[in-house]
């Protein structure tokens, strides 16, 4: 056997092996995995969420092709909506102008509060004329706003139905003719 004997002036080291360094790129590449995975998840529930909001708003709204009448569910109740091509005297509440064509524009709402009417109309007269015309309809309790142009007239009931009539005339438009828009809206009963 051999011995193994030092020599003087030289040092006795048994050889270590270089130990490996730590990897620092796999542990940033977690890091971002990570953020990506979260930033992915995050995608997905918001388009879950959204996805779900388009499906119940599919389920609460319904149109009828034959009437054109559109009705959204709510937790307050129904809100319906219809265009008629024409309204009465007792949807509006208010008798119509005589002589005055109801133009486009007009709509039925049932809304939670109550249903709600508006016409629009349009006649040659003057716009003054129209205006004594609904200061006597709707009686000295109205409340009646003119402003250059157009004049305002509202008129609410103890019972909290509301009429509001708007008359307008403006040179270029609606052919030189007066414009009559009429809001009806009625509490609903409790």
């Amino acid at each position: 056997m051999s011995d193994f004997t030092p020599v003087p002036g030289m040092q006795s080291t048994a050889q270590q092996p270089n130990p490996q360094p730590p990897r620092q790129g796999s542990s940033a590449v977690k890091i971002i995995l990570i953020i990506v995975a979260v930033v992915v998840c995050l995608g997905i529930a918001v388009v879950g969420v959204v996805g779900y909001g388009f499906y119940r708003i599919s389920k609460a709204v319904h149109k009828d092709l034959t009437t054109g009448k559109v009705t959204i569910d709510t937790p307050n109740g129904p809100i319906s909506a219809t265009t008629d091509n024409k309204m009465t005297e007792a949807d509006l509440g208010i008798a119509i102008y005589p002589g005055a064509e109801q133009a486009a524009g007009g709509a039925k709402l049932n809304l939670g509060g109550g249903p709600m009417v508006s016409a629009n109309f349009l006649t040659s007269d003057p716009k003054d004329k129209v205006i004594a015309f609904y200061k006597d309809q709707l009686g000295s309790s109205a409340q009646v706003m003119e402003s250059g142009n157009s004049a305002f007239l509202i008129l609410t009931k103890p019972n909290k139905e509301s009429v509001n009539i708007t008359v307008s005339q403006r040179a270029g438009q609606f052919d030189g003719k007066t414009r009559i828009t009429i809001l009806h809206s009625t509490p609903n009963a409790k």
